[in-house]
């Protein structure tokens, strides 16, 4: 692994499961492997750093996995099935396995507004929420699509901070712009002090395989820009001789170190 050459305020990176979402694998890789149905990783990544903890990502509700008239409106009249959340992935039951509370989360930088990202901003009214300002128009707007479930994020006590483009949350931390899979989509690069630089595509790419074949995910916005996004992704990890975490994988999701264990 390669070093940060900078300072960087990120001390450690936490990976926390939160349950898993059963899907046709086309959702994930464009026209290939239609007979089969995966059970992908919903994950988020608590930061601990030099200025407060940082929450990538909030996860799934529990009530889409659990409240059966929830997941008859969210999922099964569409087709869908509701995701696999038991009691060990409740974000809140790994949280107090390092002593910390929803409250103690004072900044969350979101990759985009799909329910599997988004669910539990009703537990964190208290934090600036950043993302990026062409999602939070799209999903505000009048049909954005069957995955962004409104109700879990237009909610007037959250703090929105609209960001264009790429952006550092602090040193150690950059957002970049992955549109094409939605509109506002955006990948993270950590800068760890003995791990290195840790490249998070979110859902830029689900799969190894989106990024050994160059497979776009089954939804885009715009196919040219999600496979730019691709691309862009792995000249990054190239130049930087970066570690690649991906979300939604149910191979990699085996070998990364999980919550309480954390890269640093």
């Amino acid at each position: 692994m390669n070093r940060p050459a900078r300072a960087t305020s990120i001390r450690r990176l936490y990976v926390l499961l939160c349950g898993f979402e059963i899907l046709p694998k086309t959702i994930s890789t464009r026209d290939r492997g239609g007979r089969f149905i995966l059970s992908e990783p919903v994950c988020v990544y608590l930061l601990d750093t030099d200025n407060g903890w940082v929450l990538l990502d909030a996860g799934l509700n529990p009530d889409n996995g659990r409240d059966p008239q929830r997941m008859q409106e969210k999922f099964w009249r569409h087709g869908m099935t509701a995701p696999v959340i038991r009691d060990q992935h409740l974000i809140e039951s790994q949280l107090a396995q390092l002593g910390v509370h929803w409250g103690d989360i004072g900044h969350v930088i979101l990759s985009h507004l799909h329910y599997d990202h988004c669910g539990q901003l009703r537990q964190l009214t208290h934090a600036r929420i950043s993302v990026q300002r062409r999602e939070y128009e799209h999903a505000l707007g009048a049909n954005p699509g069957v995955a962004y479930f409104r109700d879990e994020y237009d909610d007037p006590r959250l703090r929105w901070e609209l960001r264009d483009g790429d952006w550092e949350a602090q040193p150690g931390l950059r957002l970049v712009d992955t549109r094409g899979h939605t509109q506002g989509h955006q990948s993270a690069i950590v800068e760890l002090p003995d791990s290195g630089t840790l490249v998070l595509p979110f859902d830029a790419g689900d799969l190894q395989e989106n990024f050994d074949a160059e497979i776009l995910p089954g939804e885009c916005c715009d196919d040219a820009a999600a496979l730019a996004a691709i691309r862009r992704l792995k000249a990054l990890e190239r130049d930087t001789a970066a570690t690649r975490l991906l979300f939604h994988d149910p191979v990699a999701i085996q070998s990364l170190r999980l919550c309480p264990d954390y890269y640093g």
